[in-house]
């Protein structure tokens, strides 16, 4: 497949002039080390993946940098984060020379610990999730982002099997010590199956035979390789009492629908998870215009104990939020708006721009008229929206 141009490339770019060190983490293979080859084709390019380069890395990290030539790619740096300080130390050599070190790393939580410790002030970081339907239309609900998958449809399951495999060996180990593989294995099937779902870490725990700090664990090292996503509640109460625990989606949806078993557009239409892979969809698309623009993730949802939800809400400036409701269904009806209206009709600080984002249909359907402001949007344009 031709390269697809990245929402984040300017953000790179402005970057490496304004500091020594670039790191750019997101899940594996999401496109970080082809986006850094193609945005800084003269950087010598560094795998750390190779045991035998890891061994000797972490025998003499100072003889192998030395040898580096400046600018250049260090690809996976959290398999020798201890490298790091040795970076640190040729950035201090020349602290006005700027773009010399591009670092890509699978695990943004270590990595930012490393960046804390080590690369303070001297490194730009940037996360990069699989491709969003703004940069490709080939991104779909069903195939999700993860490039390689869209270049070669016809071979995606067998691409998400041997990915899923390679998660569980590298990532997954990594991270964490954990033995008894095909359990982990079990709990990302279940987990899978809670997508959309507030989170409840003793459901997941039963099923299992496990501890829920083993669960916490386990969604911790989700969450630190960029497979899922964790939607807190909105910190404003609106005069209700809130759920406090977050909403649990997946990054890819196409992910998804290889775990669950969907093979096909018609059993996507047909399977009862249809509108809460399309909501995981609809949150991914907006994280990955947020920090493709190089804005922090600001993502939030609500629900308060009487029942009344709203799907996201999303700051869009001083005292404005989006208040956005996610429908698979390619037919609005003013029903599916009535929480934007209910929860708006409660707030009394904020403007609100109230939003209903469904899927995209080949056929130009006049949309039903919605009340009280309330737009239709299908999720082709989501970006337009979100600033």
């Amino acid at each position: 497949m031709k390269y697809i141009p990245r929402l984040i490339e300017t953000e790179l770019k402005k970057a490496s002039r304004g500091f020594s060190a670039v790191i750019l983490t997101g899940p594996r293979r999401a496109g970080k080390t082809t986006l850094l080859r193609k945005l800084f084709p003269a950087a010598e390019y560094y795998l750390l993946e190779d045991p035998d380069i890891i061994s000797r890395l972490r025998a003499d990290p100072r003889s192998f940098l030395e040898e580096v030539r400046c600018p250049a790619i260090l690809d996976e740096i959290q398999n020798v984060p201890e490298l790091l300080g040795y970076v640190r130390t040729r950035i201090d050599r020349s602290p006005d020379k700027k773009g010399l070190w591009f670092l890509t790393g699978s695990q943004e939580a270590p990595l930012m610990r490393g960046v804390t410790e080590s690369l303070a002030g001297r490194a730009a970081l940037f996360n990069l999730m699989p491709l969003s339907q703004q940069e490709t239309p080939k991104v779909t609900l069903l195939k999700g982002g993860f490039p390689e998958v869209l270049a070669r449809p016809s071979a995606g399951s067998i691409w998400f099997r041997s990915y899923v495999q390679t998660y569980l060996e590298r990532d997954v180990r990594s991270v964490s010590a954990i033995r008894d593989l095909a359990t982990f294995r079990r709990f990302l099937s279940l987990v899978v199956s809670r997508c959309g779902q507030i989170l409840n870490r003793t459901d997941l725990a039963a099923p299992l035979g496990v501890s829920v700090p083993t669960i916490s664990e386990w969604l911790s090292i989700l969450e630190i390789t960029g497979q899922i996503i964790l939607v807190p509640p909105f910190f404003e109460n609106f005069g209700k009492r809130l759920i406090k625990s977050p909403k649990l989606y997946f990054v890819d949806s196409g992910l998804v629908c290889h775990l669950l078993g969907i093979e096909s557009e018609r059993m996507l239409n047909q399977s009862p998870f249809l509108g809460p892979i399309f909501e995981g969809f609809v949150a991914a698309e907006i994280i990955k215009r947020q920090t493709g623009t190089g804005k922090l993730k600001a993502l939030y949802y609500f629900r308060d104990q009487q029942g009344l939800e709203v799907d996201f809400i999303v700051p869009a400036g001083d005292q404005q939020l989006l208040f956005i409701e996610a429908k698979a269904s390619r037919t609005v009806t003013p029903t599916m708006a009535k929480p934007l209206e209910r929860l708006a009709g409660t707030n009394t600080q904020y403007t609100i721009a109230k939003y209903l984002v469904h899927r995209e249909s080949k056929e130009n359907f006049p949309t039903t008229a919605l009340k009280s402001g309330v737009k239709a949007l299908s999720v082709d344009k989501l970006a337009s929206i979100i600033k």
